[in-house]
């Protein structure tokens, strides 16, 4: 069962994104209407593990923006996950899109899913092909046409070296255009990962992301990989997970959401739809999500 009981979600940022640089972000949970039941550093935080169900199979790959809201429509016998982002998102490291962790957490959950990854897509920057940033990701699927109950964006990493008050700005802004094109869903960010980038200008752009994110909705569930830590199994460029890297992320993305009252349903009589829009690697062929009112045309990423 899906649940929207709010939670009320804060970044310790006492002056600027500097001192919460200095002093670890911290994350509040409450109740609306009582006092915050605890205040732990995000990168303490372990959430109530998720409960494990069987995964069904995907039945319905459908590659056309419209025909996936057609599909949808007709076929919605369950939830609707929406992951917009950058490589982790496309499926880069795995090598393939349908092992990405969006991928695997929809199958996981028993959600039907709208992912669309784009590598070195974030806030700011547009990543393969010119195609993000995220806010542009979010118009090609036709957000507003989807009513998700669910919308994640992992974003971030690319962004290092973007200036804070723009990042903080960009962030703001992407969380705006989904309050108005999905003004039902919960929003969910997957932050900066812990790679081989200077760590410092890493933190900088973490706390942007954080402090924008909060500052545009404090209910924002915040999913921080650099402040908690993240170890998950990664290939040979130090960053990008592996197979079973992309399970363990799925996995830990699934019991943070549990912890926050998101659960998976394991109950859609064993199919799901997915639209998988993913970008993967500059040796293959995608079909490409157009603008509104443009035909699908096969572009290289």
């Amino acid at each position: 069962m899906f649940i929207r009981g709010r939670v009320r979600i804060a970044a310790a940022a006492a002056l600027t994104v500097a001192v919460a640089i200095l002093t670890g972000i911290a994350v509040v949970l409450a109740s609306p209407g009582t006092p915050p039941v605890r205040a732990i550093a995000a990168a303490t935080l372990s959430p109530s593990p998720a409960p494990h169900h069987q995964a069904p199979p995907i039945t319905h790959h459908v590659r056309s923006v419209t025909a996936c809201a057609q599909q949808l429509a007709r076929d919605h016998n369950g939830h609707l996950l929406v992951v917009v982002g950058a490589s982790f998102t496309a499926g880069v490291g795995p090598g393939t899109a349908d092992r990405s962790w969006a991928v695997v957490l929809a199958r996981s959950m028993g959600w039907n899913a709208v992912v669309y990854g784009v590598p070195g897509a974030g806030y700011v920057r547009r990543g393969a092909g010119y195609r993000g940033p995220v806010t542009a990701e979010l118009t090609r699927i036709e957000l507003s046409a989807l009513h998700p109950d669910l919308i994640i964006v992992q974003a971030g990493h690319d962004d290092i070296g973007i200036d804070p008050q723009l990042e903080q700005q960009q962030v703001e802004e992407t969380i705006a255009q989904v309050h108005s094109d999905a003004p039902n869903a919960r929003i969910a960010l997957v932050t900066v990962f812990p790679g081989r980038a200077k760590l410092a200008r890493a933190w900088l752009t973490d706390g942007a992301i954080v402090a924008g994110a909060t500052a545009a909705d404090p209910n924002v569930i915040i999913m921080d990989p650099l402040a908690g830590n993240w170890a998950y199994q990664r290939g040979e460029d130090g960053l990008h997970p592996t197979v079973a890297g992309s399970d363990w992320l799925a996995n830990e993305i699934a019991g943070i959401l549990h912890g926050y009252g998101v659960t998976g349903t394991g109950d859609l009589d064993g199919r799901l739809i997915l639209c998988d829009y993913s970008s993967v690697g500059k040796h293959k062929r995608i079909k490409v999500p157009p603008p509104a009112g443009a035909s699908a045309r096969m572009d290289p990423p």
